[in-house]
């Protein structure tokens, strides 16, 4: 299991479509090092990933966009945070397991 963890301050953007979805952007040079010490987890572009907003501490995947990881941001830890666009959040995020991924094994 990976112990690296990235703590950094970040912008919730909206991504308009139906229905809109809110992320925080890593940085450039954020992204580029979790890409390379999360190589072993990354599936379909994602890297699965334990998250802590304030008090809430949750698990996703980010992907990236335009050299970037983005980090979605569940209507739930939205509520709970009192998060709206254009608040600046500070982020604590570490490498998880993939859901269904065994030690030792295949599966």
């Amino acid at each position: 299991m990976l112990t690296v963890e990235w703590a950094f301050n970040g912008e919730v953007v909206e991504w308009r479509g139906p229905p809109p979805y809110y992320f925080v952007a890593m940085s450039e040079s954020d992204s580029a090092e979790l890409k390379e010490e999360a190589r072993s987890l990354i599936y379909w572009g994602q890297v699965p990933v334990l998250v802590v907003i304030g008090g809430t501490e949750f698990s996703t995947a980010v992907f990236p966009k335009d050299g970037r990881y983005l980090i979605p941001l569940r209507a739930a830890v939205r509520k709970a945070e009192r998060l709206n666009e254009g608040d600046v959040v500070a982020v604590a995020l570490r490498p998880a397991r993939r859901p269904h991924q065994r030690r030792g094994g295949f599966g």
